[in-house]
């Protein structure tokens, strides 16, 4: 597996670690075991959509951020959207 396709597995890691997350802490909020996490920390198992929205949450970014397709960790999505209802 390449780490560049898949992104998300470094900076999920990252986030838990920059914020003294244990994977068995993170897999409890996500509701799944500190095994099956780890395995998504490692590229074993994809990310399923639950959890990558859940993360985004506790880690308070993007989803988009996350994916690694964005480096700007808050979503500007939801200004524009706000944005856009008024008119």
């Amino acid at each position: 597996m390449n780490l560049s396709e898949k992104p998300y597995i470094v900076i999920i890691r990252n986030l838990r670690e920059d914020s003294d997350y244990t994977q068995e802490y993170v897999a409890h909020y996500l509701g799944t075991s500190q095994t099956m996490y780890a395995r998504y920390e490692r590229g074993a198992n994809e990310l399923p959509i639950r959890h990558l929205i859940r993360l985004s949450k506790l880690y308070k970014v993007s989803t988009d951020y996350l994916l690694g397709l964005s480096k700007n960790k808050k979503s500007s999505r939801g200004s524009n959207a706000t944005e856009n209802d008024k008119s």
